[in-house]
């Protein structure tokens, strides 16, 4: 499991996060009183190399205005995840309440708009499931990966055989 450095998170957070107790999962509250967790799940999606699943949740479902601070903090845990770990992200936008649309174009303008976005490949692909929900999945990974080549390869085959229609 990875271990992040919660004081280097919080050096480059404007909201001062914690971490959960034997976890992998992080917390701060924003200025409009929203509580984020932001967590990292180990995931087997992946067979060429470890991965996590990257996980961001409003907790107390509040609005959350346009707020430059947001997109901070989550980029300063993501960023110190990569920095104690060269191993794959995943992150899947959450499709229950129809918004996941609005929410991969935000996390891949966060990510594209980043000062750091030349040290990854960042991958991203929709979905449309058996009901014809669109589905929205995307990949980070540090270019010194030294299991880049496959793991763009094993993503893309994956995508392409989750966007075939069941005959």
């Amino acid at each position: 499991m990875v271990s992040l450095n919660l004081e280097r998170i919080n050096s480059n957070s404007p909201y001062a996060v914690t971490a959960l107790r034997d976890s992998m999962c992080f917390r701060f509250v924003t200025d409009f009183g929203v509580i984020y967790y932001v967590s990292f799940l180990e995931d087997e999606l992946m067979l060429s190399d470890e991965s996590y699943q990257f996980i961001i949740a409003n907790t107390n479902n509040r609005k959350s205005p346009r707020d430059s601070k947001l997109r901070r903090a989550i980029m300063a845990i993501v960023y110190e995840f990569f920095e104690c770990s060269n191993t794959t992200l995943l992150y899947i936008c959450e499709t229950g309440d129809s918004k996941q649309s609005m929410r991969n174009r935000l996390f891949e303008f966060w990510f594209h708009s980043s000062p750091r976005k030349s040290d990854f490949a960042f991958m991203s692909a929709d979905i449309r499931d058996a009901d014809g929900i669109q589905n929205y999945a995307a990949i980070i990974i540090r270019l010194d990966n030294p299991n880049l080549k496959s793991i763009v390869a094993e993503f893309t085959e994956t995508i392409q055989m989750l966007s075939q229609k069941p005959e």
